[in-house]
């Protein structure tokens, strides 16, 4: 049996904690940035844990994570 690919867009996106957690960046920190506050941009450069809902989902994108 042949070794299971990482989806590059996960392993790009997703980190693996040390407890099985995800940690994501938040959205919108792309574009339009001018009418948003200082401090909502700043609050958008944190990363945050994923769901634990999509924490199967993950795992199967990151087979080796």
């Amino acid at each position: 049996m042949p070794k299971m690919k990482t989806k590059s867009g996960a392993k790009k996106r997703f980190r693996k904690t040390g407890t099985g957690k995800f940690k994501r960046f938040k959205c919108g920190k792309s574009h339009i940035l001018t009418k948003k506050s200082t401090k909502r941009k700043r609050r958008l450069r944190k990363m945050v844990t994923a769901d634990k809902t999509n924490v199967r989902a993950m795992n199967q994108l990151m087979p080796y994570a």
